[in-house]
């Protein structure tokens, strides 16, 4: 199989990624990186750490080569060096037809659309890559849905290689292929644009300025691919990916389908999205195509189909506006609201976009409270239809017997009277607070609806947030709430089994409670092999199975021989699971 590649993930953001070259603890290259082809300038080994030849023979060869020590264990030469047949590749549109002649299986791996469609081979468990080449990727981008389609499969397929898509890359849309997969990349674009005399820079390809001292020359190619790929490597440090790349995929309609196509694909497959993510994490919603994203899809499929109110609270439903701030209670705006309802009696939900519904409840979970969303008082077709889907989902879901709307946006229900408190007016004024105020006061008369206690209001909460972020709220039912806010301790018989953690909105887990979290199998489990003793973090090495539906930032049972041992905070979402190389959890807790 030849020398291995030495690698760790140190960013991810779905199937995007930013991988670690070399000694895992002294790294010396990382991804999104380049690969040199011949006749390409000399370009610094740290971007470009591989170089890469292939035959024009018939079969052809692919041979690729580090300029980097990158081969464990001692990482001294430069390595790896591979060389592997690339068999015959047909066009895509002959996929039907097989090819003869077979690609070669090794760690360097080439792929085409055919082979995916019948090499066996692709689907033996032990073939691990180092390296995937999609030689045929170029015909794929003119193919609708075919680039995404196959860039979705090698990637869940093959979780701990490093994807490589030739000629297909460039400044413009590095952002975009890495979202979607892909790691390395090469100057074929580049080189095309100096033949042509222009420059292919982030925003596409352009005529250089001669008064800035620009050229179409490889060196200033070059220079904008440096820019281009440092931009992406601060997105993923900072997880502002999606932000660039919807920047991006602008500079073509071709890039906007592949964006689009990919949204669509990626909202059937599970796993994809993070449980948990930390309190400084952005979801930016500054453009139209977020209205595409899976993530959306998710909180709708969730709202409409899963979640519940807290018991008893679903007789009054009172429909606000959202708020810049976040959590909305934190906002002056809701401030008065609250004030203005003067009950805990109500089940408050906000009406906004991208999401559609937010309830107070869940206000302070991922996405929730992490949205970034222009305010400008206008709903497009798809936000409204959003809303009224999931508003008649709601309410069909529930036993509201009074809908008091305040949100601004006509809603209405076939069976249940719903009162308009703003009249036209804003949310704010004089006018529609009394007018909320007086539609809370009569439906709370007429209906005998009963205001909680602020303890109960508090376990309520977080008894949704179990049911959002975890598999049930069996194990919260039992607790009392202690403490002050927002730093809320969950006890049980006067022991602390847990803390609500306003860094990763979600609940920071004690040893105490692991025995009820396997009890009512509340989160999702790992085992162990049970030859190893469970030292450090889990890697993949030690792991015998796992629930595939774990999320990025979710809280795992640890299991071995039987028996939970411990707790554990996933770091790779279950599809890479067991392959990739690295930490694929935390240690958290252990029995």
């Amino acid at each position: 199989m030849g020398e291995g590649l030495g690698r760790s993930v140190i960013a991810r953001h779905r199937f995007a990624r930013s991988w670690a070259l070399g000694d895992r603890k002294h790294p010396v290259a990382f991804t999104p990186a380049l690969v040199l082809l011949d006749g390409d300038i000399d370009v610094n080994a740290a971007l470009a750490p591989f170089e890469s030849t292939s035959t024009t023979t018939i079969p052809s060869t692919l041979s690729m080569r580090s300029r980097l020590p990158l081969s464990p264990p001692d990482f001294a030469a430069p390595s790896p060096e591979w060389t592997v047949s690339v068999g015959h590749v047909l066009p895509p549109s002959l996929e039907e037809a097989d090819a003869g002649e077979p690609a070669g299986t090794a760690q360097l791996l080439p792929v085409s659309w055919q082979r995916l469609n019948h090499d066996d081979a692709l689907t033996d468990p032990t073939l691990k890559p180092d390296v995937v080449v999609l030689v045929d990727a170029l015909q794929l981008a003119s193919q609708p849905g075919r680039l995404i389609e196959a860039i979705t499969v090698l990637k869940r397929k093959f979780p701990g290689a490093l994807l490589w898509t030739p000629g297909l890359g460039g400044p413009d849309n590095v952002a975009l292929l890495t979202w979607f997969g892909v790691d390395l990349f090469d100057l074929s674009r580049s080189r095309q644009a100096t033949a042509a005399g222009v420059l292919l820079t982030g925003n596409g390809p352009r005529h250089p300025v001669e008064s800035m001292g620009e050229s179409a020359s490889m060196k200033d190619q070059v220079g904008h691919w440096e820019a281009a790929i440092a931009e992406v490597r601060s997105a993923l440090s900072t997880d502002q990916m999606r932000s660039l790349v919807d920047r991006q995929s602008l500079n073509s309609a071709r890039s906007v389908e592949h964006l689009r196509r990919h949204d669509a694909l990626c909202s059937n497959l599970p796993g994809l999205l993070s449980s948990h993510v930390a309190r400084t994490h952005a979801f930016p919603c500054h453009s139209a195509s977020i209205q595409t994203d899976p993530l959306i899809g998710d909180w709708e499929s969730f709202m409409s189909e899963t979640y519940t109110a807290p018991e008893g609270l679903d007789t009054i439903l009172v429909l606000l506006p959202c708020s810049a701030r976040k959590p909305y209670r934190l906002s002056k705006s809701h401030g008065r609201f609250i004030r203005a309802i003067g009950t805990s009696a109500c089940h408050e939900v906000m009406v906004t976009s991208p999401l559609g519904l937010v309830p107070r409840d869940l206000e302070e979970v991922w996405p929730a409270a992490h949205y970034d969303l222009p305010v400008t008082g206008d709903w497009s077709s798809d936000e409204e239809d959003r809303i009224r889907r999931m508003f008649q989902r709601l309410v069909d879901r529930h036993n509201y017997k009074r809908i008091i709307n305040h949100s601004g946006m006509e809603l209405e229900h076939a069976t249940i009277d719903v009162i308009d408190t703003r009249s036209g007016e804003g949310a704010g004024s004089h006018a529609a607070l009394e007018r909320l105020t007086e539609a809370v006061r009569a439906a709370v008369d007429e209906l005998s609806a009963r205001g909680r206690k602020n303890e109960r209001m508090l376990l309520d909460t977080f008894a949704s947030v179990a049911r959002k972020t975890m598999k049930n709220d069996d194990w919260v039912k039992p607790l009392k709430v202690r403490g002050k806010p927002p730093r809320y301790r969950l006890e049980k018989d006067g022991t602390q089994v847990a803390l609500w953690s306003i860094d990763r909105g979600g609940f920071s887990l004690s040893k105490a409670v692991i025995q009820d979290l396997a009890s009512t199998n509340a989160l999702p489990a790992v085992h162990l092999r049970a030859d190893v003793k469970w030292k450090g973090d889990i890697f993949g090495t030690i792991v015998e199975r796992f629930d595939e539906d774990i999320r990025t930032g979710a809280d795992l049972l640890v299991y071995q021989d039987g028996a939970v041992v411990g707790l554990a905070r996933a770091q790779a979402p279950g599809w890479e699971w067991p392959s990739t190389p690295g930490r694929l959890a935390k240690s958290h807790q252990r029995l």
